[in-house]
């Protein structure tokens, strides 16, 4: 604790609504969403540092607009800092938040970090002017900061800023990452509800929730960055730092006493780059599912070519039922265009690996790159045809700002206002701009189409064997997988209407995933091509009218 920390302000951290930013429409509770983990990290070192009036707004857990919700927090007291970040998805709900702070009497302070400020700093200041940007990691920065309001500091000496000095935008020199990440406190969770948030999921929320009945999954950092630049990512940093395994270890004890988690989710890019790791971490992670009795299941991210079938029989062994691998193409000349450094060799052993070992994938073939052809489109399409039983997503890439695929779009005129783009173009989630060298716009589209039908076709949709009301909207829903004809029971589903569902489940005995859905929905699915353009149609109207809004 810093002795010199006078904690005379009060700090609030505010965690946006993630799902459906209209202030009328999309009010609801939901808790279908990632945990602000950034924010999480921020409150930890304010506290860590000394700072002791801190309070956090998680606008996903009203029954409220953003608007109402945020009023009559700030009405409860004076608040001197307010802080919030979002990736570049979330422009709409950071302006709504921005566009409430000030309208308030009060008048707090704006601080703003996060992806979408780290990525473009300039364009998004300049556009939404926060009272300061946080760019890059944020522990460091908001405590000093902090301290140079409180004690009228020399602002110019906080590394990691953006912010005005009268007209002039000034952007403070670069801040270094954080080398012992080691020294970082653990995040504060109950600042934002997270005994709410686990209990309120439900095992019909995703591959990962349907591993249990009462899903209690942990969101877990077991390092930052990545040691790979893909084209289509985008780094700050782009210095990979891994905590030690007696860290993380310390970290989920202390989850599975305080929370009673029987999951884990790892947000980590990479979790493990080489097989020593990862088999020291199933040793232990086995260790504490004996000690506390509890089966603790668990997702990580991985790449290609690391993992042989001792290892994916050891992760299996300790509880991991999903690998998420970055697939891409099966061309290997779009592969070297991404940068990927993997072969469609590895792609296919690790996929017929994994599913032979009964571990679901989270993968995906992404399309649409810079030495993307009609040739290797198909090429990918065909083999994910023959191959993937509907296991493998296709989409789109996308030039996240700031990643190298980002700055070609720029380059050639694909992409001509910055700004524009984050607010309008990435919120759409579709194919928008052809970023290829090779394609035509009239080849693309017959692709896209060609895609769409493939998802229709080869992605399993079945009806229920049976569903029964437990409790209000809970239903215990028995399905036949379509893969092994297992039947098996999830007790535990939230659905809404009961002539109108649709979600995604995994087999817990096979590994495989499919959807399971209504008579009405599983039609819509089945003639997936056809009503993903209405869908496009009405997001576009939707951002449109958000647009006029704002």
């Amino acid at each position: 604790m810093d002795k010199n920390i006078t904690g005379k302000y009060n700090i609030l951290l505010i965690a946006p609504k993630y799902k459906g930013n209209s202030d009328v429409k999309f009010h609801k509770k939901n808790y279908d969403y990632f945990f602000p983990m950034g924010l999480c990290y921020v409150s930890a070192a304010l506290k860590k540092a000394g700072y002791t009036n801190i309070y956090g707004l998680n606008l996903n857990h009203f029954d409220k607009t953003t608007t109402e919700a945020l009023n009559e927090e700030l009405d409860k007291r004076k608040y001197d800092l307010v802080l919030t970040g979002n990736n570049a998805m979330g422009y709409d709900a950071t302006k709504l938040i921005f566009n409430t702070l000030r309208a308030h009497s009060s008048k707090p302070k704006i601080i703003f970090g996060g992806p979408m400020i780290t990525s473009e700093p300039e364009v998004v200041f300049e556009d939404l002017l926060p009272d300061f940007g946080v760019i890059g990691e944020g522990e460091e920065t908001i405590v000093e900061l902090v301290k140079c309001l409180e004690t009228d500091g020399d602002i110019i000496k906080v590394n990691g800023l953006i912010y005005k000095n009268g007209n002039e935008t000034i952007m403070n020199e670069r801040r270094k990452p954080i080398k012992d990440i080691n020294t970082i406190p653990f995040p504060d969770m109950e600042l934002f509800g997270f005994d709410e948030f686990l209990d309120n999921h439900y095992c019909n929320e995703g591959i990962l929730m349907s591993l249990h009945d009462y899903p209690r999954f942990y969101p877990i950092l077991g390092s930052r960055d990545c040691p790979f630049h893909c084209t289509f990512c985008y780094h700050y940093d782009n210095l990979y730092r891994a905590r030690s395994l007696d860290n993380i270890m310390e970290e989920i004890e202390y989850a599975l006493k305080k929370y009673k988690i029987n999951g884990l989710q790892i947000y980590d890019e990479c979790f493990a780059v080489n097989k020593e790791r990862l088999v020291e971490f199933c040793r232990r992670i086995k260790e504490l599912s004996k000690k506390y009795s509890t089966d603790i299941k668990w997702f990580p991210e991985l790449r290609v070519g690391i993992l042989d079938r001792d290892a994916l029989r050891m992760m299996k062994d300790s509880g991991c039922c999903i690998i998420g691998y970055g697939f891409e193409s099966m061309n290997k000349d779009v592969l070297k265009s991404m940068n990927k450094g993997i072969t469609p060799e590895q792609i296919d052993k690790s996929m017929r690996d994994t599913m032979e070992e009964k571990i679901a994938i989270q993968a995906c073939f992404l399309f649409g790159d810079v030495a993307e052809t009609t040739e290797s489109a198909y090429e990918t399409l065909n083999y994910w045809k023959k191959n993937c039983k509907g296991q493998v997503n296709l989409n789109f890439v996308e030039p996240y700002p700031n990643s190298k695929l980002y700055q070609h779009c720029l380059k050639k005129g694909i992409i001509k206002d910055k700004m524009a783009f984050i607010k309008d173009l990435i919120r759409f989630g579709d194919l928008n701009y052809n970023m290829t060298d090779n394609m035509t716009d009239e080849e693309l589209k017959k692709f896209d189409k060609d895609r769409l039908a493939a998802v229709a076709k080869y992605k399993k949709y079945i009806m229920p064997v049976s569903i029964k009301r437990i409790d209000d909207d809970i239903y215990e829903v028995n399905a036949k997988c379509p893969f092994c004809n297992e039947i098996i029971t999830y007790k535990h589903c939230h659905i809404k209407n009961k002539f109108s569902y649709s979600f995604l489940v995994m087999c817990r005995k096979c590994g495989m995933r499919f959807y399971i859905a209504n008579s009405l929905r599983k039609f819509v699915y089945e003639h997936y091509d056809k009503f993903k353009k209405l869908r496009n149609l009405q997001l576009k109207t939707m951002a449109f009218i958000r647009k006029r809004k704002l």
